[in-house]
């Protein structure tokens, strides 16, 4: 894979992970919980948790690519904002649509 298609494959992975604990009722889309709406605080660790794993196949795609460059706190800052504002459809989907019915 170039170092291109890797590029955006992480955007889109990035993309569907961030909104991923909006769309569903299902802890990671694989575990049901028992109340009928997941509460917000479990969306939010959801959250944290794909950024993780988005990171982590970012960093094994950029091994594979060649050098792996040490990062320091203003990225981790601001790729976690990036994954905050790529989760705002998803957000907006769960909360704030005005339901009709």
């Amino acid at each position: 894979m170039d170092v291109s298609l890797s590029t955006w494959f992480v955007i889109l992975l990035a993309v569907l992970a961030a909104n991923l604990p909006f769309l569903n009722e299902r802890v990671f889309s694989i575990i049901p919980i028992r109340s009928a709406v997941k509460p917000f605080w479990l969306r939010l660790v959801e959250l944290i948790v794909l950024y993780a794993v988005v990171g982590a196949i970012a960093y094994l795609l950029e091994s594979r690519a060649g050098n792996v460059f040490t990062q320091r706190w203003e990225f981790y800052a601001v790729t976690g904002c990036l994954f905050i504002v790529l989760a705002y459809p998803g957000f907006v989907f769960r909360y704030l649509r005005k339901r009709h019915g």
